[in-house]
């Protein structure tokens, strides 16, 4: 089903879920004010002008979090290991902790490559 906004996409996602989603993408444009979010692919997708950041999405047993580029999640697979990562993408509990500390580390890592 296509959605109309983030927040249609958020409201339509159950709980714990939707809590986690909707705190990361609050944690991530509140400390880069210059980021937006918007859909892409049907799923949110935080991005600065026209570069992708990072996206996510949710599925019934987890969260699908990609920082984008081709060094962010390579340069954080150390910290990654509790987690099922896969080529460009890692999965994390509905109900996870956000660890701010591995995002922020991505979020820094994928505007390092984009200057």
């Amino acid at each position: 089903m296509p959605f109309a906004s983030v927040d249609e996409y958020l409201t339509s996602l159950p709980e714990p879920g939707r809590a986690t989603l909707a705190a990361l993408i609050s944690h991530i444009l509140a400390t880069n004010p210059t980021f937006e979010v918007k859909l892409a692919w049907n799923v949110p997708q935080i991005h600065r002008g026209k570069d992708y950041i990072f996206g996510m999405s949710a599925a019934r047993q987890h969260l699908t979090l990609a920082p984008w580029g081709s060094t962010a999640l390579e340069q954080s697979r150390s910290a990654l290991t509790q987690y099922t990562v896969n080529k460009r993408t890692f999965q994390v509990p509905l109900d996870w902790n956000i660890d701010i500390v591995l995002i922020d580390a991505m979020i820094a890592e994928r505007l390092r490559e984009l200057s």
